[in-house]
C-alpha cells in the first residue's frame, strides 16, 4: 500500500507539471504540438538522471526512486499523447509537421537520455 501511495502522490503531482510546462511551452503554437515534445523531452533526461544516479551511484532509495520515476515522470511524460497529436496531424495532411513531430520526439528524447548520463557521470568522476 505503502508503494501505492508513492506512485499515486508522484503522479498527481507529475501530471499538474505536465499540465503547467506543456501549457506554457504550447501557448500560442497551433500546428505544432511542441508542448508534449517539450515535456517528453524534459522528462527523458530527468528519468536518465534518476536512473543512473539509482542504478550507479545509490543516491536514491527504492522508494524514492519508484516515486520519482513511476509516479512523477510517468504521469509528466506520455505517449498516448504523442500518438494521438501525430495522429491528428496524418489526418490533417499535415505530413511535414508529422515528419518533424516523430523524429524531433524519437532523436530529442533519445538525446535527453543521453546526456542525463552524461550529466551524471561528470558529476560523479571525482
Amino acid at each position: 500500500m505503502h508503494i501505492l501511495l508513492l506512485v499515486g502522490i508522484g503522479g498527481f503531482i507529475g501530471a499538474i507539471l505536465r499540465y503547467l510546462v506543456s501549457g506554457w511551452v504550447q501557448n500560442g503554437i497551433s500546428y505544432f504540438p511542441l508542448g508534449t515534445l517539450s515535456v517528453n523531452v524534459i522528462g527523458s533526461f530527468f528519468l536518465s538522471v534518476i536512473l543512473y544516479l539509482t542504478e550507479n551511484k545509490g543516491v536514491f532509495s527504492e522508494e524514492t526512486r519508484i516515486f520519482l520515476t513511476i509516479g512523477m515522470l510517468g504521469a509528466f511524460t506520455t505517449m498516448s499523447t504523442f500518438s494521438y497529436e501525430s495522429f491528428r496531424l496524418l489526418e490533417g495532411k499535415e505530413t511535414l509537421y508529422l515528419s518533424i513531430n516523430i523524429i524531433a520526439t524519437v532523436l530529442l528524447t533519445l538525446f535527453a537520455v543521453l546526456l542525463g548520463k552524461i550529466f551524471v557521470l561528470s558529476i560523479w568522476r571525482s
